[in-house]
């Protein structure tokens, strides 16, 4: 019995503590749109790890939301260039802080989707995004104002991830732990009945001396 109930405790805590991490930290979502193809195809089930904009970088795609663009939703979008950078597109090539931008996640190579050049140098506080698929993409390029189009990194909600191995690990891991429990309960109620169905020691009758 006590081995099957610290089976049990064990188990309770891995799970509740793999759940925890899993939902505090990972988010699933559906990318609908195409403007991220190839990497990400409508329809395709994304792994968000949440992160502040703090901790956003060059080259992450990020999951974003800005109340007065894109009808409200968020929305998926690489990171080009954030605050103090120099992007600029001069009609065929595409450079940040004068450095070309190496990009193999564009669809079909494309740079710019045919978008008129532009040079942005980005806000302190901001990011500059755009869209893999550049011909089918709706982004910093096309809003223009003060911000050059770009975002404020307070916008993000998270990271989409490349590898999914630790919200599977974490998965596995509150699988685990519900097997434990039910196999710590199992083992409990099953010493709980042993210990009830035992005979009792027949009690011992005192003889009188001779």
């Amino acid at each position: 019995m006590i081995t099957g109930a610290v089976l049990a405790v064990l188990g309770v805590v891995l799970a509740a503590g793999a759940l925890w991490t899993l939902r505090s930290d990972y988010e699933g979502v559906t990318f609908s749109g195409g403007s991220m193809e190839p990497t990400y195809a409508p329809g395709d089930r994304i792994v968000i790890a949440k992160i502040s904009g703090a901790k956003v970088r060059r080259g992450d795609a990020v999951l974003f939301d800005v109340p007065d663009r894109f009808d409200g939703k968020p929305v998926l979008k690489r990171v080009i260039g954030l605050g103090g950078d120099h992007v600029v597109f001069d009609g065929t090539r595409l450079t940040v802080n004068e450095n070309p931008l190496k990009e193999p996640y564009l669809k079909d190579g494309e740079v710019d989707g045919g978008h008129v050049p532009y040079d942005v140098k980005v806000p302190a506080g901001r990011m500059f995004l755009l869209g893999d698929h550049r011909a089918n993409s709706f982004d910093s390029r096309y809003f223009g104002g003060e911000d050059f189009g770009t975002v404020p990194v307070t916008a993000v909600q998270g990271r989409a991830l490349d590898d999914a191995t630790v919200p599977v690990v974490l998965g596995s891991g509150v699988l685990l732990g519900v097997v434990l429990a039910l196999a710590g309960a199992v083992c409990t109620l099953i010493g709980w009945l042993i210990r009830r169905r035992r005979p009792a020691a027949p009690a011992l009758i005192a003889q009188p001396l001779a």
